[in-house]
């Protein structure tokens, strides 16, 4: 079937020339009450909630995007994931590109990325059980397997969940997702559109979480990577509602640019979208580091310990982590730390665990009942339409207050659709995505008092 393509007003079918399927918003609701999804949280209204570390629930500390020499990585599964333990992280999801690490494989040492460099150091730390083999000039080392990396480097207070990152395309436009907890691979799913790709990949994770009855969190990585995602195409997407606001990998573009909108901008943008038009949950912002290079901390390589989320849960399980995500129990951070978010049918409060000699200011970011959706296409140099994420009024993710202090407050005036928030700290990130980031923390969207 030839794909369906983005026809320019006074363009016949056959002339137009595109990448994505325009699909009228009538026809995306019928679809999408065919979809069969799992029961996800919908999204949390603002009604009396605290999180905070008391009694049985405790902040956990988690990175969801990391890749080894299973695919483009540079070191070893053990490697990185003692790295994480000794850094104050208590779990991390391996996703390498459309593979699981339970296979039996080996690698050339003088043909894998910084293979020298990462068998030192796997020497050094993990000598016992080391298989290697030398083949005339060849000298390869054996792969541990997700399973043999547990046990050798999991604990009770330290998580090693098994991913992959779905590394699927539409054309040129790189098209990726993380599936934390799978259980068995799943393979790029393909379609005639993004939307379509993204929605039979997001398909097939819920199938497979239906089928082994375990729970996965599928979620979309890095939209501005090769420009590959805009708003309006990740906003349809039934089943999806968690995307990586900011992605520790220097080339992913988390800040746009002239042309194409930020993650926070295309956030803003679905969050409102969803809610008036689509009548679908909450989407929530994730922080991750997208690891790939672990010899040369600090540089430009995509690098760990960027960005990471604070789960508030009871105990540290997949089942506790994952079901604490879909139900909005955490916030995203890349250095900022909070001691406590309370959201109530009065506002959202949040309260900060300040460094000293840092200073910081809360952004409350919303849209109001009302605000026009109206937005206009981005042209190019010549007047051409860019295939990009819309321009919408500043009204779409307006900054609601802004709060200086370890302490912010916001009450709901009545009209808010929804709101979220970042903190921002005076002080720089100290090996950022982006030269100048400052560290920051990021509290997931609430409903609000508008959002009937």
């Amino acid at each position: 079937m030839t794909p369906l393509r983005s026809v320019r007003r006074g363009q016949m079918p056959s002339q137009a020339v595109g990448r994505r399927v325009v699909v009228p918003l009538a026809v995306v609701l019928v679809l999408a009450a065919a979809v069969r999804i799992p029961s996800l949280h919908l999204g949390a209204r603002a009604e009396a909630q605290v999180l905070a570390a008391q009694g049985k629930w405790k902040w956990f500390r988690g990175n969801l995007h990391t890749h080894s020499l299973w695919s483009d990585g540079d070191d070893f599964l053990e490697n990185i994931a003692l790295w994480y333990r000794e850094h104050g992280y208590h779990f991390l999801c391996f996703t390498d590109h459309n593979v699981l690490p339970r296979t039996e494989r080996w690698i050339d040492l003088d043909l894998a990325k910084s293979g020298r460099k990462a068998y030192e150091r796997l020497k050094r730390q993990f000598p016992e059980g080391l298989q290697e083999r030398h083949n005339g000039e060849r000298h390869e080392v054996r792969l541990r397997t997700f399973e043999e990396v547990r046990e050798l480097v999991g604990r009770d207070d330290f998580l090693l969940l098994q991913g992959e990152e779905i590394t699927d395309k539409f054309g040129k436009l790189p098209l990726h997702l993380n599936a934390t907890n799978v259980q068995d691979l799943v393979p790029p799913m393909g379609g005639g559109s993004v939307v379509e790709v993204l929605q039979n990949n997001v398909d097939a994770v819920i199938a497979q979480r239906e089928r082994s009855r375990q729970p996965i969190l599928v979620h979309v990585n890095h939209p501005n990577f090769g420009w590959g995602i805009t708003a309006e195409e990740l906003m349809r997407i039934r089943g999806e509602n968690f995307f990586e606001v900011y992605n520790g990998h220097p080339g992913v573009n988390n800040a746009g640019d002239r042309l194409h909108a930020s993650t926070e901008r295309q956030w803003d943008i679905i969050l409102t979208r969803r809610i008036v038009e689509l009548k679908l949950p909450l989407m929530y912002g994730l922080g991750t580091d997208d690891g790939h290079s672990y010899h040369r901390i600090p540089s430009r390589d995509s690098e760990p310990g960027r960005a990471w989320v604070m789960v508030l849960a009871a105990e540290l399980t997949p089942e506790a982590i994952i079901a604490a995500m879909e139900a909005g129990r955490f916030y995203s951070s890349s250095g900022v730390t909070l001691s406590r978010v309370e959201s109530s049918p009065e506002g959202l409060e949040i309260e900060i665990q300040p460094e000293p000699g840092v200073t910081y200011t809360t952004h409350f970011i919303g849209s109001r009942a009302g605000v026009s959706l109206d937005s206009e296409p981005v042209v190019d140099e010549r007047g051409q339409v860019l295939p990009v994420t819309r321009r919408y009024s500043a009204d779409v993710g307006a900054i609601l207050a802004s709060v200086d202090g370890p302490r912010a407050e916001y009450r709901f005036r009545g009209d808010e659709l929804y709101v979220r928030a970042r903190v921002d700290s005076s002080k720089l990130h100290p090996n950022p995505s982006k030269l100048g980031d400052l560290e920051c923390a990021w509290v997931q969207p609430v409903l609000g008092p508008g959002a009937k």
